[in-house]
C-alpha cells in the first residue's frame, strides 16, 4: 500500500483530498503546518489558524487517519517572510504564494514526508499530474491546469522541479468547486461549507501596511501624477493595442519607463513608496482628479510613488518582460530554450489571469517575453508562467 502524507489546511479542498486518498486505497497521514506565530497582524476571524488546526483534526478524526501538526514557522519567516520584506524594501511585487509552494509544501514539508517513509505528497490544489514514459525508460511529468478553471491553481506551483512533482499527487484537480463541497457535504466533514481562506500561504488574510511595518517604517514621500501625453511616451512599443512581434530591440522594448519628478506634477504625500504597487489604486488618498489615479511606478530610492488618471494611462501598460538568466526555471527541461532560440506560448503574470499570447525570446542574458497585445501592471518581482494549452512549461521572475 502506498503511503501518502496530506497537507491539511483546515479547509474544504484538503479534506476532501484526503478523503478521494484514502477511498483509492492510499495509506494516508494528515499534516498541519504552523508558519506563523504573530496574529498581530492577522484579520483573525478571516483566518485564525488555531481554528483551521482544529477543523483539519475533527477532518482526520472522521476519515480516521493519523493526523500531527508540525511546527515550521522558523523556515517560513527565513524563506519567505524575509524575501517579501526585502522584495517590498525594494519597491518590487512578491508573489508569497508560489514561494511558499517551492520552499515549504514542496522542500521541507515533502522532505518531512518522506522521513515518514510517505511515496508522495498531496495538496488540495486544483491541478493535475500527468506522465509520459520516455524511449530510455525514463518518466516526464506534466503540470497541468484543473478541470475548473476558475479555480485552476497550477500557477502557484511553476516553480516546481520534475523531482518534486514525481512525488506530487492533486487528488481534486479532476473536479469543479461545487463537486469538491457536495462530496464534502455528502460525507459530512465539518469543512463543507467553510469560506475558502485569502491572504498569504498558511498565514491568513493580514493587513499588508501594518504587516510590512514590523520591518519596513514608514517613509513619507512625493506622489507624483504623469499626464498621458508627457514626452517620455512618446517612443513607446505600445500602438493602438498593437506589438511588434518581431522586435529589433528587446531590452529597450522590457525596459520599464524611467520617470523623474521633473517629468510630472505633485498631487500629494504617501506613507512610504515600498508600500505600494503598479496598478495599486487604492491607498493613495489623492482625490478631486477626472479619472481614478493608479501607481504606474515607485522609486523606493528617492522615495517617490509615480501615478496616471484612468485604466487607459500609457505608464501602465508594456509591451514586454525580461526574466534574469539565473532566474528562468523550466518544469520541462527536455523542451527549454538555448540562446538564440524563440518560441510561441500562452502567458499569465498573476494568478487569474487569462492566457496572454506572446513569444519567448531565449538569450544569454535572460529570457525576454514579448506580448501580442500590451499587459497592464507588469511589475518587478512577479513570477511570469509560459503555457501551451493545458501545460505549464516554466516560469521565472520578471527583472
Amino acid at each position: 500500500m502506498k503511503r501518502v502524507v496530506i497537507g491539511m489546511s483546515g479547509g474544504v479542498d484538503s479534506s476532501v483530498a484526503a478523503y478521494l486518498l484514502k477511498e483509492k486505497g492510499y495509506e494516508v497521514i494528515g499534516l498541519f503546518m504552523k508558519n506563523w506565530h504573530d496574529d498581530s497582524v492577522v484579520i483573525s476571524r478571516e483566518c485564525p489558524w488555531l481554528e483551521d488546526s482544529n477543523d483539519a483534526l475533527i477532518v482526520a478524526q472522521k476519515l480516521d487517519i493519523p493526523f500531527q501538526t508540525i511546527d515550521l514557522s522558523k523556515a517560513y519567516k527565513e524563506r519567505i517572510v524575509d524575501y517579501m520584506f526585502n522584495e517590498y524594501a525594494r519597491g518590487r511585487t512578491p508573489n508569497p504564494d508560489v514561494l511558499c509552494n517551492r520552499e515549504i509544501k514542496f522542500d521541507i514539508f515533502l522532505k518531512t514526508a518522506l522521513k515518514l517513509g510517505a511515496d508522495y505528497v498531496a495538496t488540495g490544489h486544483y491541478c493535475r499530474k500527468a506522465e509520459t514514459q520516455n524511449a530510455d525508460g525514463s518518466m516526464t511529468y506534466h503540470l497541468l491546469a484543473g478541470k475548473d478553471r476558475n479555480k485552476d491553481q497550477s500557477y502557484f506551483l511553476c516553480q516546481l522541479n520534475q523531482e518534486q512533482l514525481s512525488r506530487a499527487l492533486f487528488p481534486i484537480g479532476e473536479l469543479q468547486k461545487s463537486e469538491v463541497r457536495q462530496i464534502a457535504r455528502e460525507q459530512d466533514l465539518i469543512t463543507a461549507d467553510k469560506k475558502d481562506s485569502q491572504g498569504l500561504c498558511f498565514v491568513g488574510k493580514v493587513r499588508l501596511p501594518e504587516f510590512l511595518q514590523q520591518k519596513l517604517q514608514p517613509k513619507p514621500g512625493k506622489i507624483i501624477e504623469l499626464a498621458t501625453d508627457a514626452p517620455v511616451y512618446e517612443k513607446s512599443w505600445v500602438m493602438e493595442g498593437v506589438v511588434d512581434t518581431e522586435p529589433t530591440n528587446l531590452q529597450e522594448m522590457s525596459a520599464a519607463y524611467a520617470y523623474t519628478p521633473a517629468m510630472g506634477k505633485e498631487v500629494g504625500t504617501h506613507p512610504g513608496a515600498h508600500y505600494f504597487t503598479i496598478g495599486q489604486r487604492k491607498g493613495l488618498n489623492v482625490g478631486g482628479t477626472p479619472k481614478p489615479l493608479f501607481v504606474i511606478a515607485t522609486d523606493t530610492e528617492e522615495n517617490i510613488v509615480y501615478t496616471g488618471q484612468g485604466v487607459d494611462h500609457p505608464g501602465l501598460y508594456r509591451a514586454a518582460l525580461f526574466i534574469d538568466q539565473s532566474e528562468v526555471h523550466w518544469l520541462r527541461e527536455d523542451l527549454k530554450l538555448a540562446a538564440g532560440e524563440s518560441a510561441s506560448f500562452q502567458v499569465r503574470i498573476r494568478y487569474r489571469q487569462p492566457l496572454e499570447q506572446a513569444t519567448l525570446f531565449q538569450e544569454k542574458e535572460g529570457l525576454y517575453i514579448v506580448f501580442d497585445r500590451p499587459q497592464k501592471s507588469i511589475a518587478k518581482g512577479q513570477f511570469a508562467a509560459w503555457y501551451q494549452e493545458e501545460e505549464l512549461f516554466g516560469s521565472g521572475v520578471i527583472a
